[in-house]
């Protein structure tokens, strides 16, 4: 008998001897072949432990031994926890096997020195959206009704071109009854020169030349119920052709209307990125609507001034397009990408997360 069993066999003894037991005994309990406690067992009297009642209470130990183990673990402290873990996790990595989780280690070890070596260039993405450079509006010269509309958003209209006309009945009749009104007083002004009654005459002339004056006055009226395009352009907004005789009143926007081939980027710059953004700077912008096309842009003026939007502050920072594909139309959408300098591989891909977990220790931070 080995050296545990003996004092396994006097401390049963003992045991025995105090409480007066007639059988004792001890069963291990174990899980994933790892003792880590142990039952006892006594009989009082004169009966002594039958084999089939070992059995018995080992199999009762082998069902109740795993639920306590896992209650033990389980009302641990959570720092107990993470240092055991730690220490299990250590010994399988320095003990011996394992050998997938040590090549694991390994390269992971391998790919962070790496990261923290290596350069790379670093990008600021933010949302993008195509403006027209400037961008000129059309507007009701008079208050009046839509007659006609031709155009709507995205047309694409030359300088000069028709877009909506103004109902210009009441012009005509009111230049009518003008025409009328100087036809007669052209012809009361040819009796009195011929009578000689020159105070007369000075009263038609004067007549004469009011009444000019507002045919004048109301031809220019009827010039302008024709709204035109002001150059080369696309419609941005405004569509009149389902708002057909609806009234309008003077100075009432009607259409935007955007040259073609000059647009400008305004990239919208999260503000944890926009210390690195600085005039001059290149990136590339991919549209929405031509995903594998990237057009070169260049940064021309930074807005100081942030926006709120979805519960996020962002800057408004204008570019330039190096070159204006046909296809390009304003308030097109996509995202584009400042390139702001080289910085570690690790840098890039973790800055995000230290900075928040910087900003959340010092919220916290006595």
């Amino acid at each position: 008998m080995s050296k545990t069993g003996l004092d396994v066999s006097r401390a049963h003894a003992e045991l025995a001897r105090l409480h007066g037991a007639r059988a004792v005994c001890t069963v291990p309990l174990s899980m994933n072949h790892e003792i880590y406690g142990a039952i006892t067992f006594e009989r009082p009297g004169h009966e002594p432990l039958q084999a089939e009642i070992v059995k018995l209470c080992e199999q009762a130990s082998a069902l109740v031994g795993p639920v306590l183990e896992v209650k033990r673990r389980d009302d641990r402290w959570l720092a107990t926890k993470a240092l055991d873990s730690l220490s299990q996790q250590c010994a399988r990595l320095f003990g011996k096997g394992h050998l997938v989780l040590k090549t694991m280690v390994l390269l992971l070890a391998c790919l962070v020195a790496f990261l923290s070596i290596a350069n790379g260039e670093h990008r600021v993405a933010a949302t993008a959206a195509l403006e027209g450079t400037v961008e000129r509006v059309a507007v009701a010269p008079e208050d009046g009704y839509v007659a006609t509309a031709t155009v709507r958003p995205g047309d694409v209209v030359k300088k000069g071109q028709e877009l909506a006309t103004l109902d210009s009945k009441d012009l005509e009749l009111e230049r009518v009854k003008w025409t009328s009104q100087r036809e007669q007083l052209a012809k009361e002004y040819r009796e009195a020169l011929a009578k000689f009654e020159r105070a007369q005459v000075s009263i038609l002339r004067a007549r004469i030349e009011q009444s000019d004056a507002q045919i004048a006055l109301l031809d220019e009226q009827l010039a302008r119920t024709q709204i035109l395009a002001p150059f080369d352009g696309v419609i941005v907004s405004g569509d009149l052709t389902r708002t057909l005789g609806s009234p309008v009143e003077r100075g009432q926007v009607l259409y935007k209307i955007a040259p073609l081939n000059d647009y400008r980027v305004v990239l919208e710059v999260d503000e944890r990125d926009f210390s690195d953004v600085a005039v001059g700077q290149t990136g590339f912008l991919s549209l929405a609507a031509a995903p594998n096309e990237q057009l070169e842009i260049i940064v021309n003026k930074i807005t100081p001034v942030s926006t709120s939007a979805d519960g996020s502050n962002f800057f408004k920072v204008e570019a330039s397009l190096a070159n204006h594909p046909e296809h390009l139309r304003p308030g097109m959408q996509g995202v584009g990408k400042v390139n702001v300098g080289e910085r570690k591989l690790i840098w890039i891909w973790t800055h995000r997360i230290v900075d928040w977990l910087r900003l959340w220790a010092w919220t916290w931070w006595p």
